[in-house]
């Protein structure tokens, strides 16, 4: 994907130490490179580890793919186009579509499937849970079902309809089937999503354990389970209340479906997020969680590819390793890879490997992802799904994608302004500053 090409100076100097400031021509080069010895860190850097001692930077540094941007393969600016084909009700809020699965490619065309609300209202939020009803939604994901839509170029998507309904009541899912992602496994196709049982937001958290259905073909019909294949924790473990966002791919011959769990609070300001791994030899289960849960301790929507011997993930949003890409050569031990900007939000990449088993993965190009309220009114929330392009493959060399900086407009900086109430702080803090100084 990414290539370096070095001076000659370049290649003496690290290898045996040596290094010389630019020349102004080859023979001066040559006598700076052989005479001079260098004791501190080297001018040209490759991507080899210099043998002396380094700094604890210096030495992440040189744990990532390259040493810079340009010679990593899993760092990436993300480009964003408007799909064609969606309606959206001139934006009211009573037709939502979000949180893509990964899309993939059969019978000559690309298939995605995602989750769909149309309700006579837009919801009236996951705090003010009491006020749904049968049809009015607490959540943009509540009273949903799944979707499905197909297109030639990526770009323009035909909607084929309902793939997964909800089931009737008392069977998982019957309050809203959302979150979906898709798995191919001998022959066979599975959407894993989850099942709520109860409007998100009426209890200390979303009653969402995982269900499935599976079809012979990517356009149905889908047959349910009628059983929870990844259940909620026990009480008191991380993931007692929500596995939300399951996302399986193959490796190793089983099927590897991680998740993500809401734990550790009872709103946004306490809540912590993290991913799991449950790992299963049947797509109908039984999954077994892995011991070392949470196996990722940032991100929100869960987004991962096979990557060499291992898996890459993003890690959005959330947490202390946030707006990070990670990888993990033994699928479980996630270790920061790049640090990125404009992360796109429950990504559902074109995965080509997701499901051949390969320990040569190839990273990924684009995919769909959703962006929300994007009138930036909640009275009128729903969700839209957009296209993304990138460059996190070793089978391509985009340099537009490199790019190390992407700058804010001074309009979008001035948006992010201080509320009321910090600016009353300021006032009085000024205030008293004043008065002491008397």
């Amino acid at each position: 994907m990414r290539h370096l090409f070095w001076a000659s100076a370049v290649m003496l100097s690290i290898l045996g130490m040596q290094c010389s400031p630019p020349a102004t021509n080859q023979k001066a080069e040559a006598s700076l490179t052989s005479e001079s010895t260098v004791k501190g860190f080297p001018f040209y850097m490759n991507n080899e580890r210099p043998d002396m001692p380094l700094s604890a930077a210096l030495e992440r540094n040189y744990s990532y793919e390259g040493t810079r941007p340009e010679t990593n393969e899993l760092y990436s600016q993300f480009k964003y186009t408007k799909l064609e084909g969606f309606d959206y009700n001139g934006g009211d809020g009573t037709i939502s579509r979000r949180d893509p699965s990964k899309i993939i490619f059969e019978n000559g065309k690309y298939y995605v499937y995602y989750t769909h609300r149309e309700t006579p209202v837009p919801p009236v939020g996951v705090r003010n849970a009491h006020l749904s009803t049968d049809v009015n939604p607490s959540a943009d994901w509540d009273l949903a079902d799944i979707y499905y839509a197909t297109s030639e170029d990526g770009f323009t998507w035909k909607e084929q309809g309902v793939a997964v309904p909800r089931p009737p009541k008392p069977a998982p899912g019957w309050r809203s089937v959302t979150t979906t992602d898709i798995l191919k496994f001998n022959g066979k196709f599975y959407l894993y999503y989850q099942a709520f049982s109860e409007a998100s937001g009426k209890s200390g958290g979303d009653n969402c354990p995982v269900a499935v259905s599976y079809a012979d073909s990517p356009d149905g019909p889908w047959t349910a389970a009628n059983k929870v294949v990844i259940p909620n924790g026990g009480e008191g473990e991380w993931d007692q209340y929500s596995i939300h966002d399951p996302y399986p791919m193959v490796h190793d011959g089983k099927i590897y479906l991680y998740y993500k769990s809401d734990f550790g609070g009872s709103d946004s300001t306490n809540t912590v997020r993290m991913h799991g791994l449950a790992i299963a030899d049947d797509p109908l289960g039984p999954f077994e969680k892995h011991p070392l849960n949470p196996v990722m301790n940032s991100g929100h929507e869960t987004t991962l590819f096979p990557y060499k011997k291992g898996v890459a993930a993003f890690a959005i949003r959330d947490g202390n390793e946030m707006n990070t890409i990670q990888y993990a050569e033994d699928w479980v031990n996630f270790e920061i890879a790049s640090c990125v900007q404009n992360i796109p939000d429950a990504a559902g990449p074109y995965v080509p490997d997701a499901f051949t088993n390969t320990t040569d993965g190839r990273g990924i190009t684009w995919g769909i992802s959703h962006y929300t309220v994007p009138g930036g009114n909640w009275k009128k929330n729903h969700a839209v799904l957009l296209r993304f392009d990138c460059d996190l493959s070793r089978d391509l060399h985009d340099p537009q994608m490199q790019k190390h900086y992407k700058r804010p407009s001074i309009n979008y900086l001035y948006q992010q302004k201080l509320s009321g109430q910090q600016m009353e702080r300021i006032k009085a803090q000024n205030e008293a500053l004043r008065a002491k100084s008397e």
